[in-house]
């Protein structure tokens, strides 16, 4: 590796959310000449609709950096001032916007983008969320040099890492926020010394992850558990994965996967309910089963869930020990 005298170069950097500002983080400190950072107008945000900064201005603002905030980038006036800054290496890392060739072309030595995932697999806005919901057992990190098209460009560096069965989206961010900066580091390395080569993407291989919207976390129960404590985990923090109980909403933000002749649920007698397991195989998926202070059984189209944590609308998320007297055994989520 280079150390960090060896390397210096003029970026302008592109980010937008809080996965942006590791990278941002590592430029500075190793020494790159940060010129300017672009990313997306502030914007409404909360119950009261306070006009919020993105996290990598608020970032670039305390280090003194040079904000942009560009409604659209095609304009002249916003090419003309990236050129005016005469960047030797333009950096983007989940900016938020398909860059124009007028802007690609700026750079001296390239665009180089960031993304979460190892493609040409889960291009797109959420490539972390869908590759938990998906039940992918690793994920990782590509650079690549930016093209005008969504995460088609050819591929500089890969870095996976292994996804657990119970980390969510919001923890597997963080983790993929640092390595995004690790690898970036190595990749601006590298194209200094010259000892790295854009490879192009397998078309056949690539899949999509688009934008999250509010009801992907609707919950089919006809699904199996495995699909459905995947859906929970991916939607973490947001939109969150929810269902209706006694005609209330109820987010559930964590579960666990009970399978296999119920892992010790073969009987259970909770004073409203006694039931044998062969009786629920045949339960309605969405039903529960049992209730306790360590969960809460529901039947799922294959298998089942124990629900840990929850929330209903308008409350607190509560650990299922703080609520589980107000849910019923034998009562059908989705009723």
């Amino acid at each position: 590796m280079l150390k960090r005298s060896e390397i210096y170069l003029k970026v302008i950097f592109m980010g937008t959310p809080e996965f942006s500002v590791p990278s941002l983080d590592m430029l500075i400190n190793e020494g790159h000449e940060v010129l300017a950072v672009v990313t997306q107008p502030d914007r409404p945000k909360g119950r009261g609709k306070k006009l919020c900064c993105p996290p990598v201005k608020e970032y670039a603002e305390k280090q003194n950096i040079y904000v942009l905030q560009p409604r659209k980038v095609k304009t002249d006036e916003f090419i003309s001032s990236l050129k005016e800054k005469a960047p030797d290496v333009l950096v983007t890392v989940a900016y938020g916007k398909i860059l124009p060739q007028e802007v690609l072309d700026i750079p001296k030595k390239g665009c180089i983008n960031v993304h979460a995932s190892l493609l040409p697999k889960y291009r797109g806005a959420a490539p972390i969320n869908w590759a938990i919901i998906n039940g992918e057992t690793k994920t990782g990190i590509t650079t690549m040099l930016t093209d005008a098209g969504m995460d088609t460009g050819d591929i500089l560096l890969k870095q996976e890492i292994d996804i657990s069965n119970d980390i969510t989206a919001g923890e597997l961010h963080d983790k993929l926020a640092l390595l995004g900066a690790e690898v970036l580091k190595e990749t601006l390395e590298r194209i200094e010394r010259g000892t790295i080569q854009g490879i192009p993407q397998n078309e056949a291989e690539a899949t999509y992850a688009p934008m999250m919207k509010k009801e992907t976390g609707l919950i089919d129960w006809e699904n199996s558990s495995e699909n459905i404590h995947n859906l929970i985990r991916g939607t973490n923090p947001w939109p969150g994965a929810f269902a209706s109980y006694k005609e209330k909403r109820v987010k559930i933000w964590k579960s666990d996967i009970v399978n296999h002749e119920l892992q010790g649920f073969q009987e259970l007698q909770t004073g409203e309910m006694h039931k044998t397991h062969e009786i629920y195989k045949d339960t309605k998926p969405g039903t529960i089963i049992d209730k306790k202070k360590d969960g809460i059984l529901v039947a799922c189209g294959k298998g089942y869930i124990r629900i840990l944590e929850l929330q209903f609308d308008g409350c607190k998320k509560l650990c299922v020990d703080e609520c589980w007297h107000n849910f019923d055994v034998g009562a059908k989520f989705g009723d």
